[in-house]
């Protein structure tokens, strides 16, 4: 029954895809034979997914979107109500789409707000473009995106918009939509298949850390019961050199004042000689007890304090959540929530926050916890999990200050009753 259902959501999705392109590419066959159309444009009259680049569109036509844009919110009356508009629209476009809206709507309509807002205004320049749509492929990793996918997604917008803002509507914001919904559908389907290979190079580097972690503590171990074995063996050979000293001695009551006088001497170098090697052992004992990194984080804190940065506490509020951005980088929404956790504890930090100096320290103690596979592969690896991470959590900060403060004022205008239910 189930495949059923997924082979008729697939066909549905597929004539939906066929209807769709056709209707699109008629108009843009009409605006081409009119007026001519930018290369770029043209290229993204189509998802394209076989590479993820930068992209310059026409300044008339970036403009043209974002007054759209800004027309729509100003008809919808506010942001929030923007964002529930695109939610119905998205919802009730396809009904195959439905079982990937598992966030609560007002959160989901605020994220479909969000996104767009940021790649509409970011529209005007190419690298910003780049890089807020790379974040936002990031924080979708976890959901199967396709072409007939985009183009429901797509079409849903821009008929939404065609019917809130009307005439207003034009040409130009047409095509201006078209291609950066195109862009951004196409750049996170090649994200995701791309990205892959780097989220798999983290998993097996992370999970080689912390073997050799336990390897490093396994050997210190063995070090410690060596000592201690080695420390045994010397104290039953010298119980045996004294009883064969008295047994001597016993032996040799009658021997001559010289005799006397060389067992002395001797006795009193075997007591030198004991001494020092005693000395030497208790030496060798405290150096096996000397403290190796034995953890990622206590492997972090040594090159941290070697690198200069032993007073830079903020590191260790992020170590204490390293471990589950890392395991969870796959799940976007499970990061997202440890970023905002992260968020709120470094905002209670008072001094200076420079996030690139963790990044620097995190590779040192990779490459030295993983020093046989260390490759080019894993430095891009890890640096693109930490400028992901970086991003988002650069987008959090100074945010909980004003969110303290507003949540301040809710909680004090609540009456007893709500407030106790709240609670």
């Amino acid at each position: 029954m189930a495949e059923i259902e997924a082979q008729e959501d697939t066909e549905y999705l597929d004539e939906a895809y066929d209807e769709q392109e056709a209707s699109i590419e008629g108009a843009v066959d009409e605006d081409q034979e009119e007026n001519g159309l930018d290369s770029a444009v043209r290229q993204l009259q189509e998802v394209q997914d076989k590479e993820f680049v930068e992209v310059r569109l026409p300044a008339d036509i970036v403009a043209e979107a974002q007054q759209a844009w800004q027309a729509f919110i100003g008809s919808a009356g506010s942001r929030d109500a923007a964002g529930e508009a695109i939610y119905a629209a998205v919802f009730e476009s396809a009904p195959s789409l439905q079982s990937l809206f598992k966030t609560a709507r007002s959160v989901m309509a605020l994220r479909f707000m969000n996104g767009l807002n940021s790649i509409i205004s970011s529209a005007a320049s190419p690298s910003v473009l780049k890089t807020q749509v790379e974040t936002l492929g990031f924080q979708h990793l976890d959901l199967e995106v396709t072409i007939p996918r985009v183009v429901i997604f797509r079409d849903a917008i821009i008929n939404l918009l065609q019917m809130e803002v009307g005439a207003r509507f034009t040409t130009k914001a047409r095509l201006g939509f078209l291609s950066l919904l195109n862009y951004v559908g196409g750049a996170y389907i090649y994200i995701r298949r791309e990205y892959a290979v780097r989220i798999k190079i983290i998993a097996s580097s992370w999970r080689t850390a912390n073997n050799k972690a336990a390897d490093f503590m396994d050997q210190g171990e063995e070090k410690i019961n060596e000592g201690e074995e080695g420390d045994e063996e010397e104290t039953a050979e010298g119980e045996g050199e004294g009883g064969a000293g008295e047994r001597g001695k016993g032996n040799k009551a009658d021997a001559d004042t010289k005799d006397s006088k060389d067992e002395a001497r001797a006795s009193g170098e075997a007591r030198a000689s004991g001494e020092a090697r005693a000395s030497g052992e208790a030496s060798n004992k405290n150096s096996n007890h000397t403290k190796v990194p034995t953890t990622f984080n206590e492997m972090f804190l040594f090159n941290g304090a070697v690198m200069g940065f032993a007073n830079s506490l903020w590191m260790s509020i992020i170590l204490e959540q390293f471990d589950a951005m890392v395991t969870n980088v796959a799940n976007s929404n499970r990061l997202q929530e440890e970023c905002d956790v992260l968020s709120l504890v470094l905002a209670k930090y008072r001094g200076t926050i420079n996030l690139s100096e963790f990044k620097a320290v995190m590779l040192a103690s990779m490459r030295s916890l993983v020093p046989k596979d260390w490759n080019g592969d894993h430095e891009v690896a890890w640096g693109w999990l930490w400028e992901n991470v970086e991003r988002m959590l650069k987008n959090l900060m100074g945010k909980p200050q004003v969110q303290e403060k507003a949540l301040e004022r809710f909680i004090m205008s609540l009456t007893e009753d709500a407030s106790n239910f709240l609670r």
